[in-house]
């Protein structure tokens, strides 16, 4: 049996656009993973450094300098735990485009599969079959609007891309009060099918 403080994992969990490291999101959903022995990495974009430096909102760079950022950020990680990518919305995007390249099975809370209204400009070339090999879970509110059940359920991604939908919740996983579900209640929802997910792939790669 797992002590408390026993770390089976690393997970390097990645913020949005437009919120960074200490948002609501981003510490709520770190505290759960937390209670699953993984050992949670939260981190700033530069771009997001710049902007609680200066005060004032930036728009993040371009794919290229976030692609540098992450992989610098990993490069700098202690090699002591298995490491497993992880991020909400854009931060999760930057991780799936990384995935392949480093062989790092990913989590993504909310992938936005397309730019809101959208829905013809698809981002999932790179998840497609004979793309991605990699381990991919995607936890996606049902209602997100980058990428609904309707819309998510037509696109052919890979065998290794999971997708779990979780009710009624939007882009943040936050349902609607007439649900009577709270996002609370899916973040650690959320944080339980992650683990899950590590723990299967550790007890793979122990086979």
């Amino acid at each position: 049996m797992l002590l408390t403080d026993t770390k089976i994992a690393r997970v390097l969990l990645s913020h949005g656009a437009g919120a960074g490291r200490d948002s609501s999101f981003m510490m709520d959903l770190a505290e759960q993973l937390k209670r699953h022995h993984l050992d949670v990495e939260l981190w700033d974009f530069p771009y997001m450094e710049k902007a609680k430096a200066e005060g004032k909102r930036r728009p993040p760079d371009r794919m290229p300098k976030l692609l540098d950022a992450m992989r610098s950020k990993i490069d700098s990680l202690a090699n002591d735990l298995p490491l497993f990518l992880a991020g909400k919305s854009m931060g999760g995007r930057v991780s799936t485009l990384l995935m392949s390249e480093l062989k790092l099975p990913t989590v993504v809370y909310g992938y936005p599969f397309h730019p809101v209204g959208k829905p013809e400009k698809q981002r999932v070339d790179h998840l497609a079959p004979c793309q991605l090999q990699v381990p991919l879970l995607i936890l996606q509110g049902e209602r997100d609007t980058f990428g609904n059940v309707d819309e998510v359920q037509q696109y052919d991604l890979a065998e290794s891309v999971s997708v779990h939908w979780l009710a009624d919740g939007d882009h943040s996983l936050k349902p609607r009060k007439a649900s009577g579900l709270t996002q609370a209640q899916h973040l650690k929802e959320a944080a339980r099918i992650t683990a899950a997910f590590v723990h299967n792939i550790l007890n793979q790669e122990h086979l």
